[in-house]
């Protein structure tokens, strides 16, 4: 689960958050992302491809990042579950316990 708000900007340089959240993306696992939150797989070249929300003045960099931006409550990608912020989190809630009850998850 990657927050929103300003977290994201800090800790997507973090050399910790740079192994974890790979290591998520590369075995399927759930990932959730709410507000800002998509930031931190954008600036790990994660997002290429997929479909993510995010808050909505970041649908430049979700594109730039290689993603299509969807202004949606729940944006289920795969494993990956995003919001465009906290007033999403009941539909965000509900689409990411979908995806974790179907997660075969062995770490």
């Amino acid at each position: 689960m990657i927050p929103g708000g300003r977290a994201p900007e800090y800790i997507r340089t973090d050399p910790d958050v740079a192994r974890i959240v790979p290591y998520f993306f590369e075995r399927g696992l759930p990932v959730g992302t709410i507000c800002h939150g998509p930031q931190v797989p954008a600036a790990l070249g994660l997002l290429r491809g997929r479909t993510t929300a995010a808050f909505p003045p970041l649908r430049t960099d979700m594109e730039m990042a290689g993603a299509s931006f969807v202004d949606a409550p729940d944006v289920v990608d795969g494993a990956m579950v995003s919001c465009r912020g906290w007033p999403d989190l009941p539909e965000w809630s509900r689409a990411f316990m979908r995806v974790l009850e179907g997660a075969n998850v062995s770490l």
